[in-house]
């Protein structure tokens, strides 16, 4: 049975009638149009479906849509402003960390959550955060480097920030 899930995707509030067992990445996907979010293994393993909610990644494959509820979800799509890539996006292109593309909103929403966190990340607390998912093209250096820059790249644009 169907039931209307309220929640914020992206910053707007959007209303979903489906039924609430459904997996959160089918209703971004299908219903909402996201098709940032990808359907990698369906299982959990590989983090190609991650999404933040409440700025803790989540694996939207095996998220009942339920568990939305009331909660601020953030897709690839939402990272962009102004027609801009934010930072962390643009490193992954500087830093060719991109190659087939499948995995990469999955490993920029992570890398996301852990720049939030702790700004100023290792390489292997990057390595470690990242761990959770797969990358078939094995671009694992360039996808640290990537998060490196931007974590330089985000510091530099607080620091222009405070200085005007």
């Amino acid at each position: 049975m169907d039931k209307t899930i309220r929640f914020k995707l992206n910053g707007k509030e959007v209303l979903v009638d489906s039924p609430p067992e459904r997996m959160l990445l089918w209703v971004l996907r299908t219903d909402l149009g996201h098709t940032g979010t990808k359907y990698g293994c369906g299982e959990g393993f590989c983090g190609a479906c991650t999404v933040l909610v409440d700025g803790k990644p989540t694996l939207s494959c095996q998220f009942p849509l339920a568990g939305a509820e009331g909660k601020s979800v953030l897709t690839i799509e939402g990272l962009a402003r102004g027609g801009r890539l934010h930072p962390l996006q643009q490193a992954f292109v500087d830093e060719g960390a991109l190659q087939c593309g499948y995995c990469t909103p999955g490993m920029i929403l992570q890398a996301y959550a852990l720049l939030l966190r702790k700004p100023n990340p290792t390489e292997a607390e990057i390595a470690d955060a990242l761990d959770v998912n797969l990358c078939r093209c094995g671009s694992y250096n360039r996808i640290i480097a990537a998060v490196r820059t931007a974590s330089q790249a985000m510091k530099m644009k607080v620091v222009d920030h405070e200085a005007r």
